[in-house]
């Protein structure tokens, strides 16, 4: 894995799973109590998913999406879903928002706005994220790690984001002849 610096942080899946965890410690040791995760997918999928298992709580999601170009890697404008997926009811009570980051900040800012305008169910809505870029227009309420000089995260499943089928195929050929 390249070394990490200024401009770039390199994640790899054991430092992203413990990451999700000491946010999980974070957030439980906050004393706040919430009745339902509201994961944003993508980035926010698999630390939503982890907070509902150890909260014991429902998730629900809500797709947005605002990197869409060069791999994921270009920003573009944001795209929020209509509706949010939920198992059962609607997204109510006191709603923990969680992404994997807070880079410009609109996302978490504008789906704060959404649940607000058009969930009244909703009666209190904090944030969690693993990361926090210093020039994100908002600070979430829960963070572990505040990014100063605003790397790009090289988080271990992007490496997806440019692969087929045919090159996950390879790849597995590739492993099973060694």
């Amino acid at each position: 894995m390249p070394v990490s610096d200024d401009k770039h942080l390199w994640v790899s899946w054991a430092q992203y799973h413990r990451s999700i965890e000491e946010l999980v410690k974070l957030v439980h040791e906050s004393g706040w109590k919430f009745n339902q995760v509201l994961c944003l997918a993508r980035g926010g999928l698999r630390p939503g998913d982890i907070f509902s298992r150890i909260f014991d709580v429902p998730l629900a999601i809500l797709s947005t999406n605002s990197y869409r170009a060069e791999a994921g890697t270009v920003q573009g404008e944001l795209g929020i879903a209509k509706h949010i997926t939920v198992t059962k009811g609607t997204v109510s009570g006191k709603v923990l928002l969680v992404d994997d980051l807070a880079d410009s900040g609109v996302t978490l800012k504008r789906v704060q706005e959404h649940l607000q305008f058009n969930f009244p169910g909703v009666t209190e809505v904090k944030s969690a994220v693993i990361w926090c870029k210093a020039c994100s227009v908002l600070r979430p309420d829960y963070y572990l790690e505040f990014l100063p000089t605003n790397p790009w995260i090289h988080q271990p499943f992007e490496e997806y984001d440019s692969m087929r089928p045919a090159d996950v195929i390879a790849r597995l050929k590739s492993e099973q002849e060694v």
